[in-house]
């Protein structure tokens, strides 16, 4: 069992839990794959909050993912897993051929000493192995994925993800995303083949309000609750729904409302929608 139940000694104890991260082997990060990463709590280079509710929390260091897997026909071993406080799911540590070391995020079943391989070409459809996204067989689950060619992988990167590569038509490959969006991506775009771990990280209860603070997320206040001037639902005497939909500072719809721009070059590409749990399909 990889989520550890708290006896109720507490308050705060009742209900919550901890990943164990047994997938973990590796504790120590590579060092030369660190780099510093200063906090910025919420605001822009004008110093100014434009993120609310952001501050605070432990210190992390950045570690350098490789999210292009360039490094094409060249062997890697995996050296260890590892935990990432900067992104959900583990990362896993590779060492080449030529002494070169990388990280990846670390798909499920995984484990050390496992040999992957990125290519141009085609290779052997196993988890870990990156190709285009034309060389590998429909029906499989890929994460890590390019949205244009020759770009950084930037779908299905959290724990637990990955996206089903249901058909290829013409130049296009189909994609059904965790959402259950159905998107068409260019068969040249590259992809890394498996579901990505830490699958339990969603079955995790933090319990308290102080483990949301290690994260660096603070308190928020509720609109009604402020004044007018601070936010569209607040102000008045006295409590009061005020009739109007909910909506943040900004004034955008919190439920179900519009948050991706109209006219993207990308929504030709889009052939079914994602879902809200809420309203049905979203219409964006």
């Amino acid at each position: 069992m990889t989520v550890r139940l708290y006896k109720p000694t507490t308050s705060a104890r009742r209900g919550a839990s901890v990943n164990l991260h047994t997938e973990v082997t590796k504790t120590v990060p590579e060092k030369s794959l660190l780099r510093p990463l200063h906090k910025n709590g919420g605001r822009n280079n004008q110093g100014k909050i434009t993120v609310h509710g952001r501050g605070g929390g432990h210190k992390r260091r950045y570690r350098l993912i490789d999210f292009r897997r360039n490094l094409d026909d060249v062997a890697a071993t995996v050296v260890g897993i590892e935990y990432d406080p900067n992104r959900s799911c583990h990362i896993a540590l590779l060492r080449y051929e030529d002494g070169t070391k990388r990280y990846i995020l670390a798909p499920r079943g995984v484990t050390d000493g496992e040999v992957v391989l990125s290519s141009r070409g085609q290779v052997e459809p196993k988890p870990g192995n990156c190709m285009p996204l034309k060389h590998i067989p429909t029906g499989l689950t890929v994460h890590c994925i390019e949205f244009e060619p020759g770009k950084r992988g930037s779908m299905c990167r959290s724990a637990g993800t990955g996206a089903r590569l249901s058909n290829k038509e013409g130049r296009w490959a189909t994609l059904v995303l965790p959402s259950g969006e159905l998107r068409q991506v260019s068969l040249e775009c590259r992809a890394t083949i498996g579901q990505l771990g830490n699958t339990d990280h969603q079955n995790i209860n933090l319990g308290k309000a102080g483990r949301n603070r290690w994260l660096g997320r603070k308190p928020k206040v509720r609109g009604v609750a402020k004044d007018h001037a601070c936010h569209p639902l607040g102000g008045g005497e006295g409590r009061s729904k005020g009739g109007r939909e909910p909506a943040s500072a900004s004034g955008t719809k919190s439920k179900g409302g519009r948050t991706r721009p109209r006219g993207k070059w990308s929504d030709a590409r889009i052939l079914r929608r994602r879902k809200s749990k809420r309203y049905g399909q979203l219409k964006l």
